[in-house]
């Protein structure tokens, strides 16, 4: 077993077994040493966003005082779902390990089917209504945003 996977199950197997959340683990790797690791803690946090991606890319970035991981790599106990997949992109990592597939996690009750079907537009089925209200009021600013002579694009 990859050493770098074994420390991203430890993760899970630890955050499982504290009742932080469910069975997953991951790390983040750069230059061949882990810079950061994590397990779900949902359920300690009360926090739906707190997947174990999704907290060991806040610690490498905090830990690289950057917010561009393109040089590290994530190893996780399971294939990312949507939301840590999306933040792998805005984190700009590369390349993605994983040990258990989605399917694996759906049969353990962590089923992401619907979202992958309404990414991909494959439901009619809305579980969220979006409303679109005071565009103009946004667009201000999104204007000083243009305007802003020292932003830092990302």
């Amino acid at each position: 077993m990859d050493d770098f996977m074994k420390e991203a199950v430890k993760e899970a197997v630890s955050g499982m077994r504290q009742n932080h959340g469910g069975p997953f683990g991951a790390v983040i790797v750069k230059d061949n040493e882990i810079i950061a690791r994590a397990h779900n803690e949902v359920i300690k946090n009360n926090d739906p966003t707190d997947h174990a991606e999704m907290i060991a890319i806040r610690k490498a970035a905090k830990k690289l005082s950057r917010f561009d991981l393109g040089d590290c790599e994530l190893y996780s106990s399971c294939e990312p779902c949507p939301m840590c997949f999306a933040a792998i992109h805005w984190a700009k990592i590369k390349k993605v390990y994983y040990g258990c597939t989605r399917e694996d996690a759906a049969k353990i009750g962590f089923d992401d089917n619907y979202i992958y079907e309404v990414i991909k537009g494959e439901t009619d089925e809305k579980r969220v209504s979006l409303v679109q209200t005071d565009r103009d009021a946004c667009l201000e600013a999104f204007k000083e945003w243009e305007r802003k002579q020292d932003k830092v694009q990302y």
